[in-house]
């Protein structure tokens, strides 16, 4: 039997592997990354040329480390809680029904952190640009999409 062409979000299966990041990134962001949880619904319905996530944020998790992509555009819309976005400098508290987009090449690091003591969910929705690179301002970290997989290297070029 073929899959469905609709699902109860929520019901959608978590994503086995907790983090693209190089596993010695896994092993320090642990405690971070390990109250994030995503859904990857697109990847449900075979979809190859963007990706949507259902994320969800336990107190105190981040979505992830500060990046920019160079090719990807990105975009979130709040479902649930009060996030911080971390945009450049600046610190948003969002709340449900706000959404916020990230134009590739603007070389704007960003990312969430959950301040709050109650769960935030969110949806994000990326495209999968061919040749997308993502800078990591605050981490020794530079990454690469090749052949629909990241590829990550340490800023001085040597591989993870």
């Amino acid at each position: 039997m073929s899959k469905p062409h609709f699902i109860n979000a929520q019901e959608a299966p978590e994503r086995v592997k907790p983090s693209n990041y190089p596993k010695e990134l896994r092993e320090l962001l642990a405690k971070k990354l390990a109250g994030r949880s995503k859904k990857p619904l697109g990847d449900f319905f075979g979809l190859t040329n963007f990706g949507v996530n259902l994320t969800s944020l336990a107190p105190g998790a981040i979505s992830a480390l500060p990046h920019a992509h160079s090719q990807q555009d990105e975009f979130i819309y709040i479902l649930v809680g009060t996030p911080t976005l971390i945009y450049g400098n600046q610190h948003d508290l969002l709340s449900p029904g706000l959404c916020a987009g990230f134009k590739a090449g603007s070389g704007v690091a960003h990312y969430l952190t959950n301040a709050s003591t109650e769960e935030v969910v969110y949806l994000e929705i990326g495209d999968r640009s061919s040749g997308d690179t993502v800078s990591y301002p605050a981490d020794d970290l530079y990454a690469q999409y090749v052949d629909g997989t990241w590829v990550f290297y340490h800023k001085d070029g040597r591989p993870y």
